[in-house]
């Protein structure tokens, strides 16, 4: 992202200003028309999703489906909305999952996943992970016992392929290509794992030394090999064999790098990542740490993007932080307090050119990064 401003202004130019009718943890998304956010509504018995313009914030369509049950961290939506070509995919935590034309909020069809691929088990956070777009297939984590993994046609809803397995993570799934071999990359409840794009067989399996709680943060690729930032363990990073597999010995690790929710970024050969403070790893150098900031703001979760050669940390207090990716010790670019009496923002902006979407527990900010308009 190659737009992130150079310096970051004290006050940043909100544009626009929506109300939202409460709090909620998934992530924004957005085109240069439209913005879609989730929330709850009806005494908390009903997912909301509402698309608003980009221009001004006014409502396009607003989609509502009962969705009754008890979650921590309470029961709206954790998995962002998918914005792809005409369509958006709509996925609530209780497993209610919708495909709407994005211009209209017209049903395409929808589908209960729980029900639908067999799902059994209690899921203290709900169903967590965001739909996925890979080779022209729309991809879950269901965790059924007969679907743990499935692989659905985005305009019909059809069934391609399901892969037996274990309960779901919490966390994403990406597609890249190891060792030649395109795949599906992502957790289970208690493992790492690759599954093949094409048929959902699973390639591989790694389970981490000391047992994780979540699972969340989502692996990154890097070139030929693959960063993990595993819970109660640490950071890893990863080489594949010939065929797709995955080398169990890591190439390299840092155990002071361990999230339970924070995803990290990788920018220009260096790793930054939150976890009692803010951590900057040379990847080339097997994770060498570069630097360590320490700060209540980086203490345990942030929200990162990154362009060519500079980060941006949204704290849970609604702090914008800008800083230098080159620099070899901590080096704002600026910071900007966006909400007051904000402690729990945990849902991920989005980003449109120089705009920046940020969701507030009562509101949802336009944000000018950029010069003002």
């Amino acid at each position: 992202m190659a737009w992130l401003p150079d310096r970051l202004p004290g006050k940043p130019c909100v544009i626009w200003r929506a109300p939202l009718p409460g709090k909620g943890l998934g992530g924004v998304a957005a085109t240069k028309d439209h913005v879609l956010v989730s929330g709850r509504e009806l005494v908390d018995s009903t997912d909301s999703y509402s698309c608003l313009r980009a221009d001004n914030g006014k409502e396009v369509w607003k989609h509502l489906c009962p969705a009754m049950g008890e979650l921590d961290y309470g029961n709206s939506p954790r998995a962002t909305p998918l914005i792809h070509g005409k369509h958006v995919f709509l996925f609530g935590a209780f497993g209610h999952l919708h495909c709407l034309e994005l211009a209209t909020g017209k049903v395409v069809w929808d589908m209960d996943v729980r029900e639908d691929f067999g799902v059994k088990d209690v899921r203290k956070w709900g169903l967590c992970s965001s739909p996925l777009i890979a080779d022209g297939k729309l991809i879950l984590n269901p965790g059924g016992k007969g679907a743990a993994l499935v692989a659905l046609e985005p305009a019909t809803g059809k069934v391609l392929w399901k892969a037996p397995g274990k309960s779901a993570s919490y966390g994403n799934f990406f597609a890249g290509t190891f060792g030649g071999t395109r795949q599906l990359v992502g957790f289970d409840a208690d493992s790492l794992g690759g599954w093949d794009v094409a048929t959902g067989k699973r390639l591989w399996r790694l389970a981490p030394e000391r047992r994780s709680d979540f699972n969340v943060p989502t692996p990154i690729q890097v070139g030929e090999e693959l960063l993990v930032a595993w819970e109660n363990n640490g950071t890893f990073l990863y080489r594949f064999h010939k065929g797709g597999k995955i080398e169990p010995k890591p190439r390299a690790s840092y155990p002071r790098l361990a999230p339970d929710m924070h995803t990290p970024v990788v920018v220009g050969g260096r790793a930054f990542g939150a976890w009692n403070g803010l951590h900057c790893l040379d990847v080339k150098q097997k994770l060498k740490p570069v630097w360590l900031r320490r700060e209540t703001a980086f203490s345990r979760y942030v929200s990162l993007v990154a362009s060519q050669d500079r980060v941006l940390a949204v704290t849970l207090a609604g702090e914008l932080v800008l800083f230098d990716a080159k620099a070899d010790s901590f080096r704002a670019l600026g910071r900007a307090k966006l909400l007051e009496d904000e402690s729990g923002c945990y849902s991920h902006p989005a980003f449109v050119g120089t705009r920046m979407y940020l969701r507030a527990d009562s509101e949802l900010l336009c944000v000018e990064l950029g010069p003002r308009p």
